[in-house]
């Protein structure tokens, strides 16, 4: 099987529900049908004999600068190449789409494993991004909330930084460190909503500095306890998942009760909006329950979950500052 430069072109973060089933199926999908198939193995096997080992082929510029070797490259034509005989069978077998080390067989662009993962992390990145110059244009830096909206941004936007390099190349290291930003993002969105609910961030009464100094030991203490569990004891995707699953439950109850009980008391459309951004982000976690194989080889639920993600970071900002100004208000009215 002899390859060339058209053969590889043969035609792939509040936020926590959806990342926690993000997590779920990645690890079943670990177990893939794809990747075990006989033609698959044969292909490889042949294509690494014939383009890497026989007749080494020079791969372009750009595949190489993201670290695409000749093995991967055989690997990743191997996919579409057994995909599309199996999908272009002679009388139609009707044979379903299958995954392979975990994946779908997504159509790489410029290099990119999954080209629109990438894209609509890029996207949520500006909309942190966005949300943080926002934040620092409309609220005084007096404010004692401001930094620790700030520090949200700062989480969000790395959580999105690896995002994107998980998707661009999919290898161990790249998988941790995505994992490791995303589970940092989820415990400080935990971190921030006790802080505002319970509003440990005030001077008053004494107790209270008291109280938050113990609480971001404890979040830095769980941090620190969960990465070291994964880096050395095991890298164990259940629990990953379940320890997602319980912080991000918790906050997503914080949240949820702080917006029914403001918005009885003051009785403020905007004060509502923390439980219904909650409610858009569990219809957005909706997708990954219906995965499916990408269309065009290039969208899949996992993408499309990260565009429903864009929405409720913009809105998330415009409550924070909204939240901030009518404190403000309020505390002025006072003096």
């Amino acid at each position: 099987m002899k390859l060339s430069g058209a053969s590889f072109r043969l035609p792939r973060s509040p936020w926590f529900l959806a990342f926690c089933l993000w997590i779920f199926f990645i690890q079943t999908a670990k177990a893939s049908l794809g990747d075990r198939l006989p033609d698959f193995k044969e292909c490889v096997q042949v294509c690494i004999l014939e383009n890497c080992e026989k007749s080494p082929v020079s791969l372009p510029i750009h595949l190489r600068l993201l670290l695409w070797d000749c093995p991967s490259e055989c690997d990743y034509t191997c996919q579409h190449v057994v995909t599309h005989k199996r999908l272009s069978r002679d009388p139609p077998m009707l044979e379903p789409v299958l995954q392979f080390h975990g994946k779908w067989p997504f159509r790489r662009i410029l290099g990119i494993q999954e080209f629109f993962s990438v894209f609509f992390s890029l996207l949520n990145f500006l909309a942190h991004q966005q949300g943080m110059a926002r934040v620092r244009e409309s609220i005084p830096a007096s404010y004692p909330l401001r930094k620790y909206y700030l520090g949200f941004g700062y989480f969000g936007m790395a959580s999105w930084i690896f995002s994107m390099i998980f998707h661009t190349r999919d290898f161990p290291l790249t998988e941790k460190l995505d994992y490791f930003a995303a589970g940092a993002s989820v415990l400080y969105g935990l971190y921030l909503s006790v802080v505002r609910v319970f509003r440990l961030d005030q001077t008053r009464p004494r107790v209270k500095p008291t109280l938050l100094r113990w609480w971001s030991l404890l979040c830095c203490g769980l941090y620190v306890g969960h990465v070291s569990y994964l880096s050395f004891w095991t890298w164990d995707y259940s629990y990953n998942m379940a320890a997602n699953v319980a912080v991000g439950i918790t906050q997503n109850l914080l949240w949820s009760g702080f917006s029914i009980s403001r918005y009885r008391k003051y009785m403020k459309g905007w004060t509502a909006w923390p439980g219904m951004i909650v409610a858009w982000l569990i219809v957005a976690m909706s997708l990954e329950l219906l995965d499916f194989p990408p269309a065009w080889e290039l969208i899949d639920a996992h993408s499309l979950w990260h565009l429903g993600t864009v929405i409720p970071t913009i809105w998330w900002y415009t409550f924070l500052i909204k939240d901030a100004q009518d404190d403000l208000i309020g505390q002025r009215l006072k003096a």
